[in-house]
């Protein structure tokens, strides 16, 4: 998700040389220099006025010390599970720090973000997570105690979909289609229907009411689809991974 930032910021026209990158893993660091050229790749952080966390909550308090010594002034947190209070523990006194749950749709530029400011973080200062966030795609601010709900909406979001995209290249082949055609039609189908939804302007209802005609084939196949408890196992699903998100923030 840091390298998909950087990658965003890049595109959004900073310069190479206002960026570094920490990394300690040295393969990481060889990739990350192949990837990003121009942008200086350390072994770790010297000198620098603001950051953003993008390691694995387990490592996040040895992370937050290494930035302790520097001075910075604001962070910008990505790292599921791990609340504001938190962080502002593991950070110098003062420290303005932004949370922040992206999805990975920004390593193609079309994330949707949601943000939350700590406790003395100012207007200019999740303003500046929200230009740095918006450079991956859209940038909603919520309260943090929203944040969790997000996470299983948006954040697990996208595996909702590759599952049922991964079930209809299945049933496509249970039809009688090759993989490669069923692989071909279930993705651009839901491909397209998604950019529909967005550049239409219309509501998820009313487009699925547009395309199903009483007694034609969507009709037979969205009845399956109800009867079967379709609509029962997202709410659940987005549910289950919304308790999980709080419970890794505990």
């Amino acid at each position: 998700m840091g390298g998909a930032l950087v990658h965003g910021l890049l595109s959004a026209r900073w310069r190479p040389a206002d960026i570094v990158v920490v990394e300690p893993s040295a393969d990481r660091r060889s990739e990350l220099a192949g990837e990003l050229p121009g942008v200086e790749v350390r072994t770790e952080a010297t000198d620098a006025s603001a950051a953003v966390l993008a390691v694995k909550p387990a490592v996040g308090q040895e992370a937050c010390a290494a930035l302790a010594g520097l001075g910075i002034g604001r962070v910008l947190s990505i790292m599921a599970g791990v609340p504001l209070a938190r962080l502002e523990s593991w950070l110098p006194p003062g420290t303005a720090v932004v949370r922040a749950m992206p999805n990975t749709p920004a390593t193609v530029r079309a994330a949707v973000s949601a943000l939350a400011g700590g406790s003395v973080a100012t207007e200019a200062d999740v303003a500046w997570a929200e230009e740095l966030l918006s450079a991956v795609g859209h940038v909603v601010r919520l309260p943090e105690t929203a944040l969790d709900a997000v996470t299983g909406l948006s954040g697990s979001g996208p595996a909702y979909v590759f599952l049922v995209v991964e079930a209809l290249i299945e049933a496509g082949m249970a039809v009688g289609l090759s993989p490669d055609v069923s692989r071909l039609l279930a993705t651009d189908t839901v491909a397209g229907a998604a950019r529909l939804l967005v550049e239409s302007g219309e509501t998820a209802q009313s487009l699925r009411e547009q395309v199903t005609s009483p007694g034609g084939t969507t009709e037979a196949g969205l009845r399956v689809l109800e009867d079967g408890g379709v609509r029962v196992a997202i709410t659940a699903a987005v549910a289950a991974a919304t308790e999980r998100s709080r419970q890794l923030a505990r």
